[in-house]
C-alpha cells in the first residue's frame, strides 16, 4: 500500500498480547517501512527503544 511509516503495538507490556522486543523486531523486519514503537512506553523503558529497529515511538500514557 506504499506506507511510509508503520506503528507497530504493542511493544512493552500494558495488555496481556504485547510483542516484546524480539517479537517487534522479529515483525519490523518483514517490512521496508520506517517503524515506530507504540504502546506500553514508559520513562523507565523509554530507553529499550534503542534495541529496536524502530525509528521512534509514539504513546498517550508517556505523554500524560
Amino acid at each position: 500500500q506504499k506506507v511510509d511509516k508503520i506503528f507497530l503495538s504493542s511493544i512493552f507490556k500494558k495488555n496481556s498480547n504485547y510483542l516484546g522486543i524480539n517479537k517487534f523486531n522479529l515483525i519490523s523486519k518483514l517490512s521496508d517501512s520506517k517503524i515506530i514503537a507504540l504502546g506500553g512506553i514508559s520513562k523507565e523503558n523509554k530507553k529499550l527503544i534503542r534495541l529496536t529497529r524502530s525509528i521512534g515511538f509514539a504513546g498517550i500514557s508517556f505523554f500524560e
